[in-house]
């Protein structure tokens, strides 16, 4: 493993942090887009899982994962929207 002194590392470039105001953006608009998946019928589909007493539990969490998929390309506008809002306020 390869460690950097102190130093160097605080010269390091940082990743830059999205801001609170755009990370709750994103968060509602997940949150939308996944109330709008299960509106869908998208966790109807028939033998998703196989059935069993888990499935309903399970498909929640795909929803979640592709309507966190969704925002991340871009989404449909909404945390965008929200941002440019409510950032000029």
């Amino acid at each position: 493993m390869i460690t950097l002194p102190v130093a160097q590392m605080a010269d390091s470039p940082r990743i830059p942090q999205k801001e609170p105001l755009q990370k709750a953006a994103e968060e509602l608009e997940t949150v939308f887009l996944a109330e709008m998946l299960k509106s869908a019928g998208l966790n109807k589909a028939p033998d998703l899982f196989s059935g069993g007493a888990g499935e309903d539990q399970f498909q929640s969490f795909l929803i979640r994962a592709q309507a966190e998929q969704m925002v991340q390309s871009g989404g449909v506008g909404l945390a965008a929207s929200l941002f440019h809002a409510l950032s000029e306020r």
